[in-house]
């Protein structure tokens, strides 16, 4: 191994050390991976907070693009279950609004 690489495996652990602590402190650190994806996919395509985004829309986020289809709609149904996405008024499906105040 090179030294060049050494100093970036040891440069990628902090930065992955500081998302871990992130994610803890927003009040994330209890989801799975697949879960923070999705959630965080949707958090950045609601420009507006109360906004609604679609099912469609976070799919093909660049956060769930290799994610297997049934992971994705597990990972959905767990989010809104546990709050933190929640569906939209005013649609009767595949419309859903982050719930930023579930967050710390």
């Amino acid at each position: 191994m090179t030294n060049k690489t050494q100093k970036s495996l040891s440069a990628l652990f902090e930065m992955r050390s500081m998302m871990l602590k992130m994610e803890q402190d927003v009040g994330l650190g209890g989801l799975s991976e697949i879960e923070k994806d999705v959630f965080l996919a949707a958090h950045a395509l609601s420009e507006i907070q109360g906004e609604a985004v679609t099912s469609d829309e976070i799919r093909t986020h660049v956060l769930i693009a290799g994610m297997a289809q049934a992971s994705y709609h597990r990972a959905l149904r767990s989010l809104v279950s546990l709050g933190f996405l929640e569906k939209a008024d005013g649609y009767k499906a595949r419309h859903y609004v982050v719930r930023s105040d579930v967050v710390h």
